[in-house]
């Protein structure tokens, strides 16, 4: 157990750094960066509370041998002021402790249909089906990123 509430509940059972930078080599403005598992592979993805869902760059997706095929269904939606089709799915992500336990996490995953107009744009860790579904904390003053389940 890494993270108590007052009345001696675990509020996080792992913990990890994170990175705190630019999303795209145009931005100035830094963003969290945590390294997860998506499926087999390990990615560094923005925490982004203001997204609708993880957000699989298109090329992660590819790696991993998505098809459009297993999408529970086909969405729009606006990011970053782009309207973007695609496909919405369910993965199997782990967040890896470097202390305590790692956290599995079944999460909803828009995977945008266009590489081309999603850029050099990073994968993003939304709150709706995942930051939702874990309890999290983050300690700017260590750069750590605790986690626990819910």
């Amino acid at each position: 157990m890494v993270l108590y509430l007052s009345n001696g509940e675990i509020f996080a059972t792992g913990a990890t750094p994170f990175t705190y930078r630019p999303a795209t080599k145009r931005e100035t403005t830094n963003r969290i960066f945590l390294t997860v598992r998506v499926e087999t592979i390990r990615i560094e993805a923005v925490v982004d509370t203001g997204a609708p869902f993880v957000i699989l760059a298109p090329a992660v997706a590819q790696f991993i041998s998505f098809h459009p095929s297993q999408a529970l269904s086909q969405e729009k939606l606006l990011i970053r002021g782009m309207v973007l089709e695609g496909n919405l799915t369910r993965m199997n992500f782990n967040l890896p402790a470097l202390v305590g336990a790692d956290l599995d996490v079944n999460a909803t995953v828009f995977v945008p249909n266009s590489e081309e107009q999603w850029g050099d744009l990073p994968s993003f860790i939304g709150l709706s089906g995942f930051l939702e579904r874990i309890r999290f904390a983050i300690d700017p003053n260590t750069d750590t990123f605790y986690f626990g389940a819910l």
